[in-house]
């Protein structure tokens, strides 16, 4: 059963209030893949962990970011002590581009930029591992899909025990569980909560992904027209809510089921 999803903005407040919150994204999907889930939202950089927020919370979300630091950075430290938190808890993790960078340094894995630039736009070609077409977290996921994906950094090294589930030309590491000792950690480093209009709305806000504004309006006309789908490398089918977000609809039934 379902009660509470506590959602962690990973960008700062000063972000937040310039309109730039990666929570918007899981508030919006979840409303239409969940709709009897309760959402509490936080923010590490203003609100120190406490484990009473957890009381009452049946999975703990880390979003996404557009801060210019990576998630071993000093400046992330209020991060890493959720996310400790939130393991030592037992509850589910959901990560999702900086939140699987998140999780995997605080597991004892490693990130840093890729040696091939940003990934801005479409995570294209996505091939599952064996594990990954095996798991529930990618249940309906096939070779070669496509999905909503912005960022710089990358995980470099996978923590001892994580399974990899997927990966592509760009980013080897595109999707990853970890579930040993009590932490149930699922994670992508695309998005499968934003839009493809969403990817627009970080190209257009000042930031480290401003330089990629050129692709801003196929971005946001993706979802409606077959050709500026096609120049971002996928189709309008593939970026439909529906299938875009087949990882976090897994999820949300994982936590159905616990």
């Amino acid at each position: 059963m379902m009660a509470t999803i506590l959602i962690l903005e990973s960008n700062t407040p000063d972000m937040v209030a310039n309109g730039q919150a990666a929570s918007g994204g899981f508030v919006q999907s979840f409303a239409a893949l969940a709709p009897e889930a309760g959402v509490k939202i936080l923010n590490p950089y203003a609100r120190a962990f406490s484990a009473k927020e957890l009381e009452g919370v049946t999975g703990v979300v880390f979003t996404g970011a557009g801060v210019a630091w990576s998630t071993d950075a000093a400046e992330a430290a209020p991060l890493r002590r959720w996310m400790e938190g939130v393991l030592k808890a037992g509850l589910p993790v959901w990560g999702s581009c900086n939140g699987m960078q998140l999780a995997a340094v605080v597991l004892g894995g490693a990130v840093g930029a890729s040696p091939n630039g940003f990934e801005v736009g479409v995570a294209r070609k996505v091939q599952l591992t064996e594990a990954g077409a095996a798991h529930a977290m990618l249940a309906g996921r096939r070779n070669g899909f496509a999905v909503p994906c912005i960022h710089r950094d990358e995980v470099q090294r996978l923590p001892k025990g994580a399974e990899l589930l997927a990966g592509n030309a760009h980013s080897p590491v595109q999707a990853f569980v970890y579930e040993q000792g009590g932490a149930r950690v699922w994670a992508t480093q695309y998005h499968p909560e934003l839009a493809a209009a969403g990817i627009a709305a970080y190209l257009r806000s000042k930031g480290i992904f401003s330089l990629h504004q050129a692709l801003a309006e196929d971005l946001e006309q993706a979802e409606t027209c077959e050709d500026s789908a096609a120049r971002l490398g996928t189709s309008r089918q593939a970026l439909s809510l529906q299938a875009r977000s087949t990882e976090l609809a897994n999820w949300l039934q994982m936590l159905r089921q616990d």
